[in-house]
């Protein structure tokens, strides 16, 4: 069997993807197939998995060496199980910039395409197999570019993703404004997260020099909701950074509707990455950067030390 899993911290496009590619596999290519997911999603892909009819895939556990493994929506070896890189991964589909370090076993499939989101990509490798595809999974697809390009807001957005959206949502009927307004209404919703589970709930690790960063996103619809739980946030930062192995948290809150981002500013350490990444002045525990919504494409190339 060919597991197919997604990264650390999944949000809506590992999750849904992984079940995309496992419906191709099986009901088309006639392969035996299941998704997995590394960590429990999010509340966006928790939303989408029950509006378009699919369970939670289960989490994968120990990644047994040797195993079949498609891997979606990152190639980063920090993303992804401890052992990858002993298991048989036979292909990789992803939208991010490639950053090495997986290794393989044999030459492999892989499509990395700047596009938004992994399942504009799948889109087009499923190709004329389209036409079978049952509602639920073109569901996940739509969710998923919608997710990823913050319904056509995220600078990260292409006229590829925005021309299958469209498509897809002419095709199941749905209003694109009034269905991503459900998804962020339910990705706002983190009142059952701890502090040290909404600093992990989307994030990435990422170095600068010699600075190791645990990079947290948190879009929203409601930024209120969090900045409520500012000071305890903060004062949690320093705990995640020491057991993850990292120096700093930067915790930014993204203002969906307003398209901004709030970086919640720990400590001097952090005052002066944001000052010298956004050419910002920093006077409090908190920074506005308007028009940042996108961490792969303004935030992650912005950081400085």
């Amino acid at each position: 069997m060919i597991k197919i899993f997604g990264h650390l911290a999944p949000d809506t496009d590992a999750t849904c993807s992984a079940l995309i590619w496992a419906w191709y596999l099986k009901e088309i290519k006639g392969q035996e197939a299941e998704a997995f997911v590394l960590e429990t999603p999010n509340t966006e892909a928790q939303f989408v998995l029950e509006r378009w009819g699919f369970d939670m895939p289960a989490t994968l556990g120990t990644l047994e060496a040797g195993q079949d493994v498609v891997i979606v929506d990152t190639n980063n070896p920090a993303e992804l199980p401890d052992n990858v890189n002993e298991a048989n991964i036979i292909e990789i589909i992803d939208h991010h910039l490639l950053v090495g370090g997986i290794k393989t076993k044999q030459p492999i499939n892989i499509t990395i395409k700047p596009v938004a989101s992994t399942a504009t990509i799948m889109i087009d490798l499923i190709s004329h197999a389209m036409r079978k595809a049952p509602r639920g999974i073109k569901g996940l697809m739509l969710s998923c570019i919608l997710s990823d390009t913050l319904a056509f807001r995220s600078p990260t957005t292409t006229k590829t993703d925005i021309k299958k959206a469209k498509e897809l949502a002419k095709d199941l009927g749905v209003n694109i404004k009034n269905y991503a307004a459900e998804m962020f209404a339910a990705k706002s919703d983190v009142s059952h997260f701890s502090d040290a589970e909404l600093l992990r709930l989307d994030s990435k690790k990422y170095e600068v020099g010699d600075v190791k960063f645990r990079v947290s996103v948190l879009e929203t619809t409601s930024p209120e909701t969090i900045f409520v739980r500012k000071d305890s946030l903060i004062s949690t930062m320093s705990s995640v950074a020491s057991e993850d192995g990292v120096d700093q948290v930067l915790l930014f809150v993204v203002n969906i509707l307003a398209e901004e981002a709030t970086l919640l500013v720990a400590n001097d350490v952090v005052k002066s990455v944001a000052e010298k990444s956004f050419d910002v002045s920093v006077s409090g525990d908190t920074v506005v950067l308007p028009g940042v919504v996108s961490r792969k494409k303004q935030i992650i190339p912005s950081l400085t030390v």
